[in-house]
């Protein structure tokens, strides 16, 4: 199991990298965030040579002027994993299984050379979704035991705890085979 965190405006720009694999960084929110912290935030995982992914945090509507918006202000770089953020937003709001699905598809056709997830709650993937169509890999976030995430489906990453800051871990045998999966 390889460990990592996510990060977003809310954590340092030099975060702690010891012992991590992979960091992700919240990049764009709807069609009018980014993280201000991005930049730095991206240069603090790359000069600790993790894998390095980007997420957007979906909301419903204008599928394409989101995608865009995310792939103009997230890095592109071979080996980076990118990652759609689906859960409710502070309206109450989220984006539809249809909505989530097309963006996954439009970012992978937009970004063919990049790995494409879905990062959602185990409420979400258990009540929410109707398709369990996650891209390349789930992401799945579930406050229990590290690597045991409360549901049935193959996933790749699992967020397990959220204090002092999120921390993730992925399912694979070493750092060399998340570089692969990943194309870096």
């Amino acid at each position: 199991m390889l460990h990592g965190i996510d990060v977003s405006s809310f954590q340092s720009t030099s975060y702690d990298t010891d012992g991590l694999s992979f960091v992700f960084m919240k990049a764009t929110e709807g069609r009018s965030y980014v993280n201000p912290r991005l930049t730095a935030q991206t240069k603090t995982g790359r000069d600790a040579g993790l894998v390095v992914g980007f997420y957007h945090f979906l909301w419903p509507g204008d599928l394409t002027a989101q995608a865009e918006y995310f792939l103009q202000h997230a890095p592109e770089r071979p080996g980076d994993i990118l990652a759609v953020d689906w859960e409710g937003t502070s309206d109450g709001s989220h984006a539809s299984n249809a909505e989530k699905d097309s963006f996954i598809r439009k970012l992978k056709h937009l970004r063919p050379h990049n790995k494409v997830v879905l990062y959602t709650n185990r409420d979400y993937w258990l009540n929410v979704d109707r398709t369990s169509y996650a891209g390349d890999g789930l992401w799945i976030a579930d406050y229990v035991t590290a690597g045991k995430p409360r549901i049935k489906a193959k996933w790749r990453f699992h967020q397990y705890a959220s204090q002092p800051h999120d921390k993730d871990v992925a399912d694979f045998a070493s750092k060399a085979a998340l570089k692969e999966w990943a194309g870096g």
